[in-house]
């Protein structure tokens, strides 16, 4: 097979067009190429890949990518390059999580490898250190090691040189108004947390309301740091198309990104559905 090939030029035209009518963007994320697939078909406007999703795919829950069990780089290039490209016809484009900080691989090679194989776009969270509380031990003694968000800033720079769709994602104010102001990525999204909802999703206890609000109080700051950005919303207790709804009602989001919420958790219910169903067969009397 041929895998489609695409550009940064149409891919921003046909986001920006979808703004223009005030129709939302949607992003989704994809552990395996059926999922892919499914999305493409219902819709999605770019498939997002990383190592969280591929793990999250096996039954791990997502932040399982920030335990060193894995070349996250590798992991994620080789499931997008042989179960995602693959899976798609190109309707949708495909996003690739990169770690900006790994040490072993030069970022301007993995964005051409990338390219080569037909991806256009990148983002910075496979995984990024602002998952990682700044108050805690462990940001400290990772920043000491290197582990810098300048390193991601860095990536989604040369991103946008290479002529990629530049993706940016952090999980707290400082952080995203550093990476707007500094990479001038052409989206934007301020991860709210965690979905919330399934096997392995975690409920801060926090009310879609207020995923809305600390969503909003971000987005102003940034769109004054960059007016034509694309913002999407994303995490927390944004579980369900009602939250999603909610989210664009109350924010001044273009968009929305999903991950749990149109795959993990979906697969949970309808397989287990199923499944029980199944089970519950017994033989007739005959």
């Amino acid at each position: 097979m041929i895998v489609p090939r695409t550009s940064r030029t149409a891919i921003m035209s046909k986001l920006r067009a979808k703004v223009d009518r005030r129709l939302p963007v949607f992003i989704a994320s994809a552990g395996s190429g059926l999922v892919a697939q499914l999305l493409e078909r219902a819709g999605v406007d770019c498939v997002n890949t990383f190592s969280g999703a591929r793990l999250r795919a096996n039954g791990m829950g997502t932040m399982s990518m920030l335990w060193p069990i894995l070349d996250s780089n590798k992991q994620t290039l080789d499931y997008t390059q042989q179960d995602i490209l693959p899976a798609i016809n190109g309707d949708a484009f495909v996003c690739a999580c990169i770690n900006a900080n790994d040490p072993l691989k030069d970022m301007r090679s993995v964005l051409e490898q990338l390219k080569a194989m037909g991806v256009y776009s990148a983002s910075n969270i496979g995984p990024s250190i602002s998952y990682v509380d700044k108050d805690s031990n462990l940001f400290r003694v990772l920043s000491s090691a290197g582990i810098t968000l300048q390193h991601e800033i860095d990536m989604l720079t040369l991103a946008r040189e290479l002529d990629m769709v530049s993706v940016a994602l952090a999980f707290d104010e400082e952080d995203s108004l550093r990476l707007v102001g500094e990479a001038q990525p052409d989206i934007f999204c301020f991860h709210a947390g965690t979905t919330k909802g399934g096997l392995k999703g975690y409920d801060s206890g926090e009310t879609i309301e207020q995923t809305a609000e600390r969503t909003e109080a971000a987005n102003r700051k940034l769109r004054a740091l960059k007016k034509d950005i694309i913002l999407v919303a994303h995490g927390a207790a944004m579980e369900t198309p009602e939250d999603a709804q909610f989210m664009l009602d109350h924010t001044s989001c273009d968009g929305f990104w999903t991950g749990s919420s149109t795959e993990r958790i979906p697969i949970e219910r309808a397989v287990s559905e199923q499944a029980r169903t199944f089970a519950a067969l017994r033989f007739s009397n005959r």
